[in-house]
């Protein structure tokens, strides 16, 4: 059985929603040595070690801690959820002016990202094993240009969607962390997680929403075994943006586009002026 895991305390004291399960992490012989031989160069050790996602005590990310990881100072994307390795590799390849960093729970995919990344040897990429909203809570201000998160975790089920990964709390610490003018793309193959990140974020008072496709999408949730509910619900009109360039077109992807579900891209921009901490 899968374990959707606890609440952990972030930075300040807060509580962050766990919005992965626990999986195996048992890599395949081939991804093994991968792990093996390129761990080296592109794994960041950022947590607290015995097993833990977490990020290590005091620990903070911040423009200084960028410099010095990638040894200059150039653009930074971070893609949450980075799966197997796709997008974050293409990018990292396509522009070697920019530096990225891929934040991912699972072993197996970060081995094969490495198993794409290695052979290219993509001195501007590096990787991560850490939840993601505990790495934002413990980043800097105005330090980052661009944050993915393609596909998250739908959690479908009504009693679940308090652990999709897009919450109030992670949306102040990504407009926190986001330069003015940085972006925050989204994408999910999910109409009800559409819903949901349009209700979190499209009022956000740090976030603008950049979208120019009117988009109709049910105005209520709909759960796991009772989708096809939403038809029947009223509807409203929501702006969501063409598909994102730099976004490869996955295995996934073409899954979900197999299964007859429409793909929701969405773009949010800070605001010009910089986002302070509350803290």
């Amino acid at each position: 059985m899968e374990d959707v895991g606890e609440q952990k305390t972030g930075g300040a004291g807060r509580r962050s929603i766990v919005s992965y399960v626990r999986r195996s992490d048992r890599l395949s012989d081939r991804l093994e040595r991968a792990w093996d031989e390129y761990a080296a160069a592109f794994l960041l050790d950022l947590g607290e070690g015995g097993g833990s996602l977490g990020v290590s005590p005091g620990q903070v990310f911040d423009r200084a801690w960028a410099d010095d990881i990638w040894g200059r100072r150039a653009p930074l994307v971070v893609e949450v959820g980075s799966g197997q390795g796709e997008n974050i590799v293409a990018a990292a390849a396509a522009h070697p002016d920019r530096d990225y960093l891929a934040l991912e729970v699972y072993a197996p995919g970060l081995a094969h990202t490495m198993l794409l990344a290695g052979p290219e040897g993509l001195g501007n990429l590096r990787l991560a094993q850490v939840n993601a909203p505990e790495f934002f809570s413990a980043g800097g201000n105005a330090f980052l240009d661009e944050v993915w998160t393609f596909f998250p975790d739908p959690w479908p089920k009504m009693k679940h969607h308090k652990r999709r990964l897009v919450q109030p709390a992670l949306a102040a610490d990504v407009a926190r962390c986001l330069k003015p003018g940085g972006l925050w793309r989204i994408a999910t193959d999910i109409e009800d997680y559409a819903l949901h990140v349009h209700e979190v974020l499209d009022g956000f008072p740090a976030l603008s929403n950049r979208g120019g496709l009117h988009v109709s999408l049910p105005t209520g949730h709909v759960g796991k075994g009772t989708a096809e509910e939403a038809a029947e619900l009223p509807h409203a009109d929501f702006m969501e943006s063409e598909r994102f360039d730099g976004r490869v077109l996955t295995n996934f992807e073409r899954k979900g586009a197999r299964a007859g579900r429409v793909i929701h891209d969405l773009t949010y921009q800070v605001a010009d002026l910089p986002v302070l901490s509350d803290s």
